[in-house]
């Protein structure tokens, strides 16, 4: 068996629901040559517990540590790599197929290239696409553009000392790919879809978008590259302002959509439900009558049943005479 070139870093975190789905996007690509490191970050939820206990999946293997975050989760899988090349993959994303094909082809034909990122697609409670087209300082210190599953160079990695473990409420992977570029490090991103990025309640994303959670990690983040902020925070009030000049004008497309497509379709959705509405209310008479028949020919099945029953009895049989009497008797009195 050859020797994995790709390590992929996998932190656990009572995420056990989505295992399977995100280990099955690895066993899938189509560049063979990986190991996976799940890290067990100390998960409490029975069902997490209990199919990390039972994991058997090939070409992977399950690390287990206490809970110490994302960050020392993947520091330890890391640790315990034997590629050259790492992807921190969240236990509940996907990757697409050709993934580990593209970026080892970029990497392998550019010896300076210290990491390749992607376009992503989410999925789940949302469905948008993320394209992102620079990674440079300047960029990076705008926004992050570099997906956490990039595929970054082992030398890289250690070179700027992983990820900072102090970092466990978010931002810490934009501070690793900052410090990176700081440190001379070039990537690059493929402009095509090769990530699938799970959104749903509860995950770590999620709750980032929460503006009270989101400052601490961000201050966090500023503080740590003060001196490159000052140096281009000219580069990065624009990079600001062009993003917030672009969501205005998705805005207004959405608002022209709703007013010119989505509006006119609720309206015909209106109509049609009223329509159904009436039509129920004209058809209630008539099922109304056709479950009290079909209530009468019960009951009479029943009847039948029951007279069918009487007249096979014994006392049926042992009364016949009387009942005969009885008979003649009233046809006299007529």
């Amino acid at each position: 068996m050859e020797t994995p070139r790709i390590s992929v870093l996998l932190p656990c975190f009572n995420d056990g629901a989505w295992l399977d789905d995100a280990v099955g996007s690895v066993l899938d690509q189509t560049y063979r040559r990986h190991e996976i490191l799940i890290v067990d970050d100390g998960s409490t939820d029975p069902a997490t517990v209990e199919t990390l206990k039972r994991w058997t999946l090939p070409g992977s293997r399950v690390l287990r540590t206490a809970n110490r975050g994302l960050p020392a989760a993947r520091n330890h899988a890391a640790a315990h790599a034997t590629g050259d090349f790492f992807c921190a993959l969240d236990a509940d994303d996907r990757l697409a197929p050709t993934w580990f094909e593209k970026a080892i082809g970029v990497l392998d034909a550019d010896p300076d290239c210290a990491f390749v990122s992607h376009w992503l697609e989410a999925f789940g409670d949302e469905r948008w696409t993320w394209k992102p087209e620079r990674c440079d300082l300047p960029a990076l210190l705008a926004r992050n553009t570099v997906n956490g599953a990039a595929l970054v160079r082992r030398s890289a990695f250690e070179a700027v000392g992983g990820y900072e473990e102090t970092m466990r409420e978010g931002c810490e992977d934009w501070d690793f790919w900052l410090r990176l570029v700081e440190r001379g490090f070039r990537g690059t991103i493929l402009p095509e879809v090769l990530f699938h990025y799970r959104r749903r309640a509860g995950s770590m994303s999620r709750m980032m978008t929460d503006a009270a959670r989101y400052r601490l990690p961000l201050e966090t983040l500023v503080s740590r590259h003060e001196a490159a902020y000052r140096q281009h925070l000219v580069a990065v009030m624009l990079a600001a302002e062009s993003e917030a000049l672009d969501l205005r004008s998705e805005l207004g497309s959405l608002v022209r959509d709703e007013m010119t497509v989505l509006q006119p379709q609720l309206d015909r959705a209106r109509e049609e439900l009223t329509a159904a509405r009436e039509k129920v209310d004209r058809l209630r008479p008539t099922v109304e009558a056709l479950r009290d028949r079909e209530r009468f020919a019960v009951e009479a099945r029943e009847l039948r049943r029951e007279v069918a029953a009487l007249r096979s009895s014994w006392s049926w049989r042992l009364t016949a005479p009387i009942r005969k009497a009885w008979g003649w008797f009233l046809r006299f009195q007529r």
